[in-house]
């Protein structure tokens, strides 16, 4: 009987390497996190889904009130003249995850859309969303970021096994 032996120390320093890289993701989340939150402000700019669906146009009625209360035209959906929406996109990520969103109260709306009335009524009996909220989605992924995400994680764990 004869008996072959490996030398593994190289592979199982890589191994260890990677394990200790993979024990804490949050380089990575951030990173993710990081381009997340461009992609989720550019949908403003761009007006369109995380799939590039352009978003639905503002009505006339939108439109004409915003005039009249002397915002001038502000044409692109979803940017009001607070801009508060696009500017207060609220990201996170730690260990565990990376997670975008928003706390404004119009968010939910914006991104799924409303029925006139789904609210109910206001104090003089107006409907509340005062007309139909098309939806505009603007949270979210679509293939391109998943794609993207990926060679993050795969370019991150590269410079992981290489250090």
């Amino acid at each position: 009987m004869f008996g072959v032996q490996f030398n593994a120390g190289a592979s199982r320093e890589v191994i260890r390497r990677a394990a200790a890289q993979l024990a804490n993701m949050t380089p990575v989340y951030e990173d993710i996190r990081e381009y997340l939150l461009e992609r989720h402000r550019r949908r403003f700019v761009d007006g369109k889904t995380p799939d590039g669906v352009v978003w639905a146009p503002k009505s006339q009625a939108t439109l004409a009130r915003y005039k009249a209360l002397g915002y001038g035209s502000l044409r692109k959906p979803l940017i009001g003249p607070s801009k508060l929406l696009s500017r207060t996109i609220a990201s996170f990520a730690n260990q565990h995850g990376v997670v975008i969103g928003s706390n404004q109260i119009n968010s939910r709306v914006m991104d799924q859309g409303a029925a006139k009335g789904a609210f109910g009524t206001n104090s003089r009996g107006r409907p509340i969303p005062w007309g139909r909220i098309p939806a505009r989605q603007w949270l979210g992924m679509g293939r391109e970021d998943n794609e993207n995400v990926i060679d993050i994680v795969e370019e991150w764990l590269e410079k992981a096994l290489d250090q």
